[in-house]
């Protein structure tokens, strides 16, 4: 892959140690301050809560920024190596570019005593290069969330096993979509968004987007496309965008289409955060008229990794905060009970996923199904580059979808983009 401009800030670091101050702060200290960097006021609650009252010894400065911000902030320390956070988080969208930066503190020696009971994908997603550069606290499986009623009235039943039947593959999405719309003379659409497929589709994929620095579609985004493209002609989806008003009240059984008909939507696909920071937010009313299955395909969502500048003046402490915020057992344990979260250690795993009951979904035992979708997520697929590529993509699939472009008009724009801005 090409290199970030990170790794070019890095670079110059290196060669004017002296002039930027970046060795200064390569040398250890005996201080137990750390400074702290976040996007998420979840992290923030997990070090006021549970870090700090198990390490009085330790001073946590803690700083957050909005998600969309935050690159905007660390960029520029880090590439300067001064005023540089001990400890950061990353998001999904923008790890790949961090972990690959060479300007974090590598984690070996914390993974080498914690490898055995921690789950596989997020480890791969935070390393690079034979090293592990940054680890999560939780894994983020994706799952489809449909209405009950909806289930029960068009398909004759509720039951998580049996409507996965329905929704075990994507041709079978596809057919189940038709029987839905037909069985509710038009009324019901299987999704608000085709959106929502993406992340299925991309969880299908056998190759990443850049190979030896070249452009790659994967056959699995050329069959996303189509899945738009089908579900925009057949009027299959609720003609609404991800995040937006419309796909809201999906949620609540409130969505109209354009002339002011009621819309039904069966199902959403989220991962493990979608039932709490989403649904549940945004539709408390339908609680218990939910349910989930494992859907069409393996994917996950989202998730927030923990990291250390590689300069930080106190690496041990910086070191013995993510593995108890990642990995401690007793932490954990406090935190999945409180919080829902879906941890990434499997010991906690294992001791707390027969003991749960969401009655957001009907008293349905999700944590135990999401430890087990988890097992089956690939993390050697995700890039720095992802984001923006992806961003590019979207758009090419939006025209064709809506019938702007052509396919092969879609698709060059979409190579030609990613050329001139990428090098790719």
């Amino acid at each position: 892959m090409k290199k970030s401009k990170l790794i070019a800030g890095a670079a110059l670091c290196t060669l004017m140690a002296g002039l930027m101050g970046c060795s200064k702060n390569s040398k250890a200290s005996n201080s137990n301050k750390l400074l702290v960097w976040s996007f998420t006021d979840e992290l923030e609650g997990m070090v006021n809560e549970y870090y700090k009252p198990s390490h009085p010894e330790v001073e946590v400065e803690y700083s957050m920024t909005p998600t969309d911000q935050f690159p905007n902030k660390l960029d520029p320390v880090l590439q300067s190596g001064s005023g540089c956070p001990d400890v950061f988080a990353l998001e999904n969208a923008f790890v790949r570019k961090y972990i690959e930066s060479g300007l974090l503190l590598p984690l070996d020696d914390v993974y080498e005593e914690v490898k055995g009971k921690m789950a596989d994908y997020p480890m791969k997603i935070g390393s690079y290069d034979g090293h592990v550069y940054g680890m999560a606290w939780q894994v983020c499986p994706g799952a489809l969330f449909y209405r009950r009623s909806l289930a029960q009235k068009y398909l004759g039943t509720d039951d998580p096993v049996k409507v996965q039947e329905y929704l075990s593959d994507l041709n079978k999405f596809v057919e189940t979509a038709r029987l839905l719309k037909q069985k509710s003379n038009g009324l019901c659409d299987i999704v608000s968004s085709s959106g929502d497929m993406f992340m299925p589709y991309k969880g299908a994929r056998k190759q990443p987007w850049v190979v030896n620095d070249k452009l790659v579609i994967d056959p699995a985004m050329d069959d996303y496309m189509e899945m738009c493209k089908l579900l925009h002609d057949e009027e299959m989806d609720g003609r609404v965008s991800q995040w937006s008003e419309g796909w809201f009240a999906g949620m609540k059984g409130t969505l109209k289409d354009e002339k002011g008909n009621p819309v039904e939507v069966f199902c959403y696909l989220l991962p493990t955060w979608g039932l709490h920071y989403t649904l549940k937010q945004n539709a408390p009313e339908t609680s218990g008229d939910w349910a989930m299955c494992a859907g069409p395909a393996n994917y996950y969502w989202g998730g927030t990794w923990i990291a250390a500048y590689k300069g930080t003046k106190n690496p041990e402490r910086a070191k013995e905060m993510i593995k108890y915020l990642a990995t401690d057992d007793t932490f954990l344990t406090e935190y999945a009970k409180k919080s829902g979260d879906t941890v990434g250690n499997l010991n906690v795993q294992n001791a707390l996923k027969d003991s749960f009951s969401e009655p957001y979904l009907g008293g349905q035992n999700h944590y135990k199904d999401f430890c087990e979708m988890a097992k089956g997520i690939d993390g050697s697929l995700i890039q720095g580059s992802d984001q923006q590529i992806e961003s590019l993509f979207q758009e090419a699939v939006a025209a064709y979808a809506n019938g702007e472009k052509s396919k092969e008009e879609a698709l060059q724009s979409f190579k030609d983009q990613v050329s001139s801005t990428m090098g790719y």
